[in-house]
């Protein structure tokens, strides 16, 4: 019996190569002959690089970078050099994390250091990059990005603008010719898990502008920034970006990895299961495994438990999973193949004693969860007696 073990992290407990591990202990307890295949998943944004490093046992090179507001920073990729592989998360150079609450303003803040941990994957020679966005302290359309891998964008006068949010509305033209040329051989992938339009009620500025410390007047400022720049775009590279699904993520960065360096926008888990080859290790498997800390409604909206219930239902997998905490409406995930959902806490306990014992618990639960199956998948009808003469 072949049973695949694809969870997420269980967030501030366990990594999700962990729960794998720990799944993985409880399969062989059940069953003692079966296959395991332990194949960490994430959702493609937060640890996005980490699956990397632990799935495909890429290895992680330090970058330093310039952060949101110009200060160096420590920042890393994950670089596979079998594969020609390097990802970057944004986060990790542009994030919001990286600024206190008295720095933050996304009229002055870049996306230059994502440009130049992308430029750094293109020194180890890599053929694909994939880059994770979200998170971001960021609202400049992408322009700090490009500007360290070439790019250049005008203003009226004929010179280069800061690449910042605040000057978005001063872009007049772009000038790409001395972009990168490495670029043009890389395939680009990027993580993104919104549908957010670059501009108007829905987009960047309006929606996550405020949390990066926007004030109204700011993000009316940047909205119509991006706007500008969408224009522009259009005009000098042929793009129509305004309304392109996502293009609003990262503050615009979605939009201009597209329009600048022909960045593919794709949906996390498919990205993350692509790279992990989740269905090469789905053939032949008899049982799949997921789960998460916390699974409930809201595990449908691309989260990855949700996303493996998918692929296992589309080849008529049982799909279980295993969870810290279960809430609502469960019954919304049978529909889309999570067949059940088993929370690892096997008794009344506190939230910290179970993200201690973390490990443990899954181990047992997984180990109780596969007996569960196999009892049902090998039980046979009670015979009926035969009537009296």
């Amino acid at each position: 019996m072949k049973i695949v073990l694809a969870p997420n992290a269980f967030k501030g407990s366990l990594a999700a190569a962990q729960v794998a591990a720990a799944m993985a202990r409880g399969a062989r307890r059940a069953l003692p002959g079966c296959v395991t295949a332990e194949v960490p998943v994430a959702d493609g944004g937060d640890g996005l690089h980490q699956v990397a490093l632990e799935a495909l046992g890429a290895r992680e090179v330090p970058v330093v970078a310039s952060g949101p507001r110009g200060d160096q920073v420590q920042a890393v990729l994950a670089h596979e050099a079998s594969r020609g592989l390097a990802v970057v998360e944004m986060a990790l150079a542009s994030g919001l994390a990286l600024l206190p609450d008295s720095r933050r303003d996304p009229l002055l803040t870049t996306t230059a250091g994502t440009g130049q941990l992308m430029a750094a994957a293109l020194d180890l020679g890599v053929s694909r990059l994939v880059v994770g966005i979200g998170g971001s302290a960021t609202n400049d359309g992408g322009i700090g990005m490009a500007t360290a891998l070439g790019g250049r964008f005008l203003d009226a006068a004929g010179q280069p603008v800061e690449p910042v949010g605040g000057q978005l509305e001063h872009i007049v033209s772009i000038d790409l010719s001395s972009l990168d040329p490495r670029l043009a051989h890389t395939r680009i992938d990027v993580v993104c898990d919104v549908d957010n339009p670059l501009c108007g009620p829905r987009g960047a500025a309006h929606v996550y502008g405020p949390q990066k410390g926007a004030s109204p007047e700011a993000v009316r400022r940047l909205d119509a920034g991006l706007a500008n720049l969408a224009a522009v775009i259009e005009r000098d590279l042929g793009l129509h970006v305004l309304d392109l699904p996502g293009a609003g993520a990262a503050g615009g960065l979605g939009a201009g990895l597209h329009a600048f360096v022909g960045g593919k926008l794709r949906r996390g888990t498919d990205v993350v299961f692509d790279i992990v080859g989740l269905d090469e290790q789905l053939t032949g498997a008899d049982l799949v495994l997921t789960g998460e800390g916390q699974i409930d409604f809201q595990t449908r909206m691309g989260k990855a438990p949700a996303a493996v219930a998918e692929r296992a239902r589309a080849r008529g997998i049982p799909c279980l999973a295993l969870a810290g905490g279960v809430g609502s409406r469960i019954d919304e995930l049978h529909q889309i193949g999570l067949d059940a959902v088993v929370s690892i806490c096997s008794g009344p306990m506190t939230l910290e004693t179970a993200m201690h014992d973390a490990a443990l618990l899954v181990e047992k639960a997984a180990e109780q969860l596969i007996r569960s199956f196999l009892a049902g998948r090998h039980s046979v009808s009670p015979a009926v007696p035969e009537s009296g003469p």
